[in-house]
């Protein structure tokens, strides 16, 4: 009979402990809610007021239905050169406010899209695509053996080269 009653004791902690962590996992989600930060999961710091897709497909679906061109950011987390970049652009006031006339998305892995690697997979990369979806290969950087590439020290050629993105759409649509 002894054992009998250690049991139910048993059980009736181990039911009283669920229901606490119920309610405290309960005012967590109410904390939260109240606070109106924006997720930062899609943007992964490059500008978290931006609007992020989340796949290429959503991306390339997007640029064409609002023609509005897409920009496309290779990074990888652990690449101090990709953090740095991520740094300066999210800092960089004209091109967050710039960024909002494009379709946005950051990717930390490779598409099976060859066009978005024209000269190799390397990280920090920015690529623009029109909304005919063409990659426009011709909107570079500065480094011949890396033309996507941008150091923190190029922002102001990321700058025009999103400007030049914008314009090219003007002229040619």
């Amino acid at each position: 009979a002894m054992e009998k009653s250690y049991v139910s004791m048993f059980l009736l902690l181990v039911a009283i402990s669920c229901v606490l962590a119920k309610d405290a996992g309960k005012k967590d989600t109410k904390e939260t809610t109240a606070k109106p930060k924006l997720p930062q999961t899609l943007s992964r710091g490059w500008g978290d007021q931006l609007i992020w897709t989340q796949t290429y497909e959503e991306a390339l679906f997007r640029a064409k239905h609002s023609q509005k061109p897409l920009m496309i950011i290779h990074h990888l987390e652990d690449c101090p050169h990709s953090q740095a970049l991520k740094k300066v652009f999210a800092e960089h006031k004209d091109i967050q406010k710039l960024a909002e006339k494009f379709i946005l998305l950051n990717l930390v892995y490779e598409t099976t899209d060859k066009n978005l690697a024209p000269d190799g997979q390397y990280v920090p990369r920015v690529l623009f695509i029109d909304p005919s979806l063409t990659v426009r290969a011709d909107i570079t950087g500065r480094y011949s053996n890396r033309l996507y590439a941008y150091e923190p020290s190029d922002i102001s050629l990321l700058y025009s080269n999103m400007q030049k993105a914008l314009k090219l759409l003007k002229t040619e649509l």
